[in-house]
């Protein structure tokens, strides 16, 4: 933590100098001195000090200033620390001051100059305020704050980047804390936009994009090189395992990430099927050791970039990013993933990201403590959900369209789903509307073969109802099945044929597209059978693929 402050005051600078070297003497190993030659000097200092959310203890301020008074700068100043401590520095005739400001600013004490010797005549009353002050300090959050509205859409995202992206950060309600609301309202006036981030280093950003907060972050956002041997779209477990091989062997290999490494998986509270950890595994720490496994084979990874459009041209495989720059390779890798379907009922898609989520959201786990929550899904990831809200919620109510949990999720979430006592599991049930003035409140669903109306007061609703290939970016350049899935291999044969576009002698290897060179992997895949492990093992089997068609061009 960084040392607090003490801040003296003073227009005469013979005076302010040797008020600073007596502090220093006394106090340097413990606070850090700052010195000012006006209020407003002064004043702007404090407020520095506050967007840096640094420690203050003590204002020692001159009582005669021109322009602004010791008095007048304290009633600012205190706007911003109220909890410091307050002292004066008067001459022998200004007691009348002093008062005034006892009155005014609820001042701790007034000192009269000259304070010499300081050892019996400042020392020991400021000892005594600072302790006081020391007493009841709590030592402020020092990383990124992020102030916004707990039901915000652009709040819930930037909370989410940070926390997929495991960077430390202190929520701050403006509805809730008036500290926080007036920081906010000084870099976004009238709140009109949120939310807003503060840095460590005094800089701000308001209502910032993914990019904006990745650049921010240090994370990398352009390619270092203009060209590669295998670029791969997307950093999910396919991605990054592909990275992780394609790196080892010394392909220069680059990711591009939409948003951040890890995929659906990375949002998961926890794996525990995955082979090697019997405990389970929070798919954000997979995904921070696969990604940090990555970069140290020397792939690069760049984050928050949107890859538009895919081409070839002759040998060269091109992504086309989000600002119409290009990253080029010889073989390109598409382990795009999945994109969640939408829930289409009334007053879902007016609620989304203000108490409706899609996947499992978990950065508004402290939003829903002591509060009731709905999951809509049955597969593994909705399970994998209900358990991790099972910990902070009050009660977790599963809706499922089918009968049972058993037809679409692993049986020992099946049983740990049974053995939680605050799970209800509603069978054959559907969402009918969503209801909220501002944020989610209530949702109805109808259940049962008559398909009863029953409403549920609930705090969120978090969906998960199947999800859709996200292979639109290569539509029209590679071969899809009707799904939207991508066909590599065998399963491009038609009748025993290759698609007419494919003009070499032989036959594409097992994770190819109808584009030679250009691959794909995971769950984006026709096939695939969507499980984290199956995703890593077709990623780093992919590596060996690239090497053979590497040998060709």
């Amino acid at each position: 933590m960084s040392k607090p402050v003490i801040m003296t005051v003073d227009d005469e600078p013979e005076v302010l100098n040797a008020v600073e070297r007596d502090l220093r003497k006394h106090y340097a190993t413990g606070y850090r001195i700052v010195k000012a030659g006006s209020g407003a000097v002064a004043l702007d200092a404090v407020r520095q000090l506050k967007q840096r959310n640094a420690p203050l203890a003590l204002f020692l301020v001159d009582a005669r200033m021109p322009q602004m008074s010791g008095t007048e700068f304290l009633l600012e100043a205190r706007q911003l620390y109220p909890d410091a401590r307050k002292v004066l520095l008067t001459a022998y005739a200004d007691t009348d001051v002093a008062i005034a400001g006892i009155n005014q600013v609820q001042l701790d004490h007034y000192l009269m100059k000259p304070w010499d010797p300081p050892a019996e005549r400042l020392y020991p009353v400021l000892d005594d305020l600072l302790g006081d002050w020391s007493a009841s300090f709590r030592p402020p959050f020092e990383g990124i704050r992020v102030a916004g509205s707990l039901w915000s859409p652009r709040s819930h995202e930037v909370k989410d980047f940070l926390s997929r992206n495991l960077t430390p950060y202190q929520w701050l309600d403006v509805e809730r804390d008036a500290a926080a609301r007036a920081d906010a309202e000084a870099a976004s006036p009238g709140l009109k936009q949120l939310p807003v981030v503060f840095f460590p280093d005094g800089t701000t950003l308001v209502e910032p994009g993914v990019r904006a907060l990745a650049e921010k972050l240090g994370l990398q956002t352009t390619a270092s090189r203009p060209f590669y041997d295998l670029v791969i779209v997307g950093g999910g477990p396919t991605g990054l395992a592909a990275a992780v091989y394609a790196g080892s062997e010394g392909l220069r290999t680059v990711i591009l990430e939409r948003e951040t490494t890890g995929g659906q998986a990375g949002t998961s509270g926890a794996i525990e099927n995955y082979l090697g950890f019997p405990s389970g595994v929070a798919g954000a720490d997979l995904a921070r050791r696969a990604t940090a496994q990555a970069r140290r084979f020397g792939a690069e990874i760049l984050t928050a970039r949107e890859v538009t459009a895919i081409r070839a041209d002759g040998p060269y495989r091109m992504a086309k990013l989000d600002d119409g720059s290009e990253v080029s390779s010889y073989a390109l890798l598409l382990s795009c993933g999945m994109q969640v379907r939408r829930l289409e009922a009334p007053g879902v898609q007016e609620l989304s990201g203000a108490g409706v989520f899609y996947g499992a959201a978990l950065t508004e786990a402290a939003a829903v403590r002591g509060k009731d929550v709905l999951i809509v899904g049955g597969a593994n990831s909705a399970g994998q959900a209900a358990l991790s809200f099972a910990r902070f919620a009050n009660k977790v109510t599963v809706l499922l369209r089918g009968a049972s949990l058993a037809a679409g999720m692993s049986a020992y979430l099946v049983d740990r789903i049974k053995d939680t006592p605050n799970i209800e599991v509603l069978p054959d049930a559907e969402v009918v509307a969503a209801f909220g003035a501002g944020r989610l409140e209530a949702v109805e669903v109808a259940t049962g073969p008559g398909r009863d109306v029953r409403r549920l007061e609930v705090a969120a609703m978090f969906i998960f109802i199947g999800s859709t290939p996200r292979s639109d970016v290569v539509a029209g350049l590679v071969e899809r099945d009707p799904g939207g899935f991508i066909l590599t291999g065998p399963d491009l044969r038609t009748d025993g044929r290759l698609p007419a576009a494919w003009k070499l002698e032989r036959d594409p290897f097992l994770l190819e597209t109808s584009v030679p060179g250009v691959f794909a992997a995971g769950d984006v895949r026709h096939g695939s059978s969507k499980r984290v492990a199956a995703a890593v093992g077709e990623g780093s089997s992919v590596v060996g693929m690239v090497h053979k068609y590497l040998e060709t061009v």
